[in-house]
């Protein structure tokens, strides 16, 4: 009979165990978000074949089943796009011609283009000095004015459009997979820069592994890392502290979150308990990630620590942002940038000041980011406080049981 052969809808007694649902997560995923244990990295600055030496390098991490590219460049301000493949055959392609008009439009493509399973940039727009009071003010307003305060503090931002760069190539080094941009402002009449710089250090990885200097941000071969130093830049101010303005692409008409992760182990970074994420939309998919900490000498530490503090993603139509040309390039015409202001120091404590050295460090990457398990240390003062616990009943025990031994065996003389 039919009614013997009818399936009704729902699971039932058969509901899938939760390791089922993940693989079947995985499996629906792209495959160029997945994530890879190694992957074969390359770095190429491209060269232009139309003129002098322009800064753009390619960061190409290939592995079994995809394709990361890495576009870092200083034309304008500098930027990365990060663009994630499904096949590990994708390339990058560059039109000189159309990435150095005034309409760099498709100047900048990663073929096959059906390939492309994700896709942003990150463009570090300004930087600036400011006083602390000025700080409490940027994390305070309404939405509208703190993206308006770059513009109103009494100390100019400083476009990074209107840095002049180091050529990169003499510091691109295959050894470590990274190389450095250096800068400093070509109009700068307060000589803020006349002994000092701006230096974005681009490092790519082929497997997971951990730097030794702190923050110590776990790294995978899905990651790429930055690290931003200032050097030798007069402040401008008594204790002024300085900031970077950055912009990205939303995903849609929403900015990217911003999320907070809290931990009690701070073995890697001491006295540094949060790491905070950007994620461009639903994992796996491209995060950016950072310590709200940077450091104020080399090598960094405790005594250098000081504090980090970013402001919440505003759109930025009605905010005037120094415009990228490889993200024109790759992207077209589009105008759906969020911002957000990332400052260092505090008005106490150590500063800038103490050394004229500021670094900090953030990683971009593909997929889901990387996490943090407990350390060695904290893992045995876990297993010594909750053991302790547990021998002293045991021993207990055990002296009762033997106690209770001792009476049963006596025999009445009567």
């Amino acid at each position: 009979m039919r009614g013997s052969v009818e399936h009704s809808w729902g699971w039932g007694h058969c509901a899938p165990s939760p390791l089922l649902l993940l693989t079947l997560f995985l499996f629906a995923a792209p495959f160029g978000l997945l994530g890879e244990t190694t992957r074969q990295v390359s770095l190429e600055v491209i060269p232009n074949w139309l003129g002098p030496v322009q800064n753009l390098l390619h960061i190409r991490a290939v592995g079994t089943n995809s394709t990361l590219h890495y576009i870092w460049s200083s034309l304008g301000p500098l930027a990365v796009v990060l663009v994630a493949t499904n096949t590990p055959h994708s390339t990058l392609s560059v039109n000189w011609s159309r990435l150095l008009s005034p309409e760099p439009d498709g100047g900048l493509m990663v073929l096959p283009k059906d390939s492309i399973q994700f896709s942003s940039a990150l463009v570090f727009t300004r930087c600036r000095g400011e006083s602390s009071s000025q700080l409490e003010a940027q994390f305070h307003p309404t939405p509208t004015l703190q993206l308006l305060e770059f513009d109103r503090t009494p100390y100019p931002p400083y476009s990074l459009a209107d840095f002049s760069w180091n050529n990169i190539t003499d510091s691109l080094d295959p050894a470590t997979l990274s190389a450095t941009f250096q800068g400093h402002p070509m109009n700068d009449p307060t000589r803020t820069f006349a002994s000092g710089s701006l230096a974005f250090r681009v490092q790519a990885f082929s497997r997971s592994s951990r730097p030794a200097q702190p923050p110590r941000l776990l790294h995978t071969a899905d990651t790429c890392q930055l690290e931003v130093a200032l050097v030798g830049a007069s402040p401008r101010g008594n204790r002024s502290l300085f900031g970077l303005e950055v912009a990205t692409l939303g995903q849609g008409p929403d900015c990217p979150s911003v999320q907070e992760q809290h931990s009690i182990d701070d073995e890697y970074a001491p006295a540094v308990f949060q790491l905070d994420q950007l994620l461009w939309g639903s994992l796996p998919s491209g995060f950016a990630q950072w310590r709200p900490v940077a450091y104020s000498q080399k090598p960094g530490g405790r005594e250098s620590a000081l504090p980090c503090q970013a402001s919440p993603l505003h759109p930025a139509l009605a905010y005037p942002l120094p415009q990228s040309p490889i993200v024109r390039a790759f992207f077209g015409s589009q105008n759906n940038f969020c911002a957000f202001n990332v400052t260092f120091g505090a008005s106490t404590g150590p500063g800038y000041w103490d050394q004229h050295y500021l670094s900090w460090s953030m990683l971009l990457g593909v997929g889901f980011p990387p996490v943090d398990g407990l350390s060695p240390l904290v893992l045995g003062i876990m297993a010594v406080a909750l053991g302790a616990p547990g021998l002293m009943l045991l021993v207990g025990g055990l002296v009762l049981l033997l106690y209770h031994k001792k009476y049963s065996e006596y025999q009445s003389i009567n």
